[in-house]
Parts: structure tokens; sequence; C-alpha cells
């Protein structure tokens, strides 16, 4: 991944920070875009742009087209930005449905749109989503976060399709991360079948490399050791 520019929304997170200092570890020049504020002077090889609302379209082109300029290119982006909530449909309110597809599909979205630009003229860029394992089948309680992660799944669908030969478009479905939210969530939890920040940015950084150059539209599953 020697010199390749890579975008991260989400780089401020638990998932996001992995994958960004994994990118780094292999050559790659990194602009990571977060909903939180960023203090880090931006770099040759890094740049952080915090303070980003990627619900708005305007607000992620802005930093698009800041991460491309700070580096006069792009070659991947990797959407890590979304949110999980835990609310049954009987005794939930639809709002929780609007905040889980802004956050999760429009966020992707409104990335990837600004962003195609950039990665089209390579002839080689890549985007890569964050889906979720458990958007196949929703158990109790996961409907609008599954419902959410399923709009993710057709949109990287929809986009590899219309961008073929330009664009390879993938994602990745996770089942639980080993994050210290999700143990806080879940103490009592076998930890050792989860997934690794680290394995998840193994497959993801694949898929953002030239060896995937013929890998689009797939849906992957990472779920550990279940």
């Amino acid at each position: 991944m020697n010199g390749k520019v890579i975008v991260i929304t989400g780089a401020l997170g638990a998932l996001g920070k992995v994958v960004a200092e994994q990118a780094l570890a292999r050559g790659a020049r990194v602009a990571g875009i977060d909903h939180a504020a960023s203090s880090v002077a931006a770099t040759a090889d890094r740049i952080e742009l915090g303070g980003v609302d990627l619900t708005d379209a305007a607000q992620a082109r802005s930093a698009i087209d800041k991460a491309a300029a700070h580096f006069g290119r792009l070659d991947a982006l990797i959407n890590i930005a979304g949110g999980f909530t835990f609310e049954s449909v009987a005794d939930g309110e639809p709002a929780t449905w609007q905040r889980m597809y802004a956050m999760n599909v429009m966020t992707a979205l409104n990335a990837s749109l600004a962003a195609i630009p950039h990665l089209s003229s390579t002839g080689a860029g890549r985007i890569i989503n964050i889906g979720a394992l458990g958007a196949l089948q929703a158990a109790a309680g996961m409907g609008p976060y599954a419902a959410s992660k399923a709009g993710v799944h057709r949109l990287t669908e929809a986009l590899a399709a219309e961008l073929k030969g330009k664009v390879t478009v993938n994602a990745v479905l996770p089942s639980i991360i080993d994050t210290a939210a999700n143990r806080a969530a879940m103490p009592k939890a076998d930890v050792s079948k989860w997934v690794t920040p680290k394995e998840l940015a193994d497959v993801i950084l694949f898929l953002a490399s030239d060896a995937a150059g013929a890998v689009t539209g797939a849906l992957l599953p990472v779920n550990g050791r279940v």
C-alpha cells in the first residue's frame, strides 16, 4: 500500500484508529474524518479532519475535497462512520430508525458521492463499507440498526454495479467487534469468539489494496471464531 492515499471516516473511533494505524504502517497516507474534534497537526502522511457531520452532504464533500487537495489524489475510501442502538420495534420510536439510517446509510452515501470523482480518476479506486452480519437476519431489539446496515449492503451492491471498471466497492460484515464499549455492554460474553479490530482491519485493507482489484460487490462476513 506504499504511497496510496486512503480516506477513513469514523477515524477516531475504536475501529477507525486501528485501521488508520495499520494503513500507515503499510506505507499508506491517511486522511481521517470524524464527527469528533481533532487537534492533530497535518503531516505529509496524515491529516485529520474533525468536527465533520457526514450526514450533511456539503460537509462530506468539503472534507473529502480537503483530503484530496492535501495529498493530490485519493485511492481508497473506507466508510467506518456509523452508530448502533438496541431498541425493540414495538417499544421504540420512528425517530430511532431515522437516526440509524442517517448515521449508517447517509454517512456512507455522502462520503462515497464526494469521493467518486477523485477515485474514478485513478482507474483503480476502492470503496469499502462496514455492514453487519446481524443485518442478514435481525434479532429482537436489532430492527433499526439491522435495517440501516442492510441499506449499507444494498448501497454497496448498487455502487459496485454502477462503478464497475472504475472503482471497486465492497463491504465487510463483522459480527461483534472486540472493543471496550462492547465488553462493557456485554460483560458475561465470551470475547474470545469476537473479531478483533486488527483482524477486521486486515480484511478492510486487503480490499483497499491492488491485490483485490478483481473483487467488487462482495459482502464479506468477518465473524471471528463463532
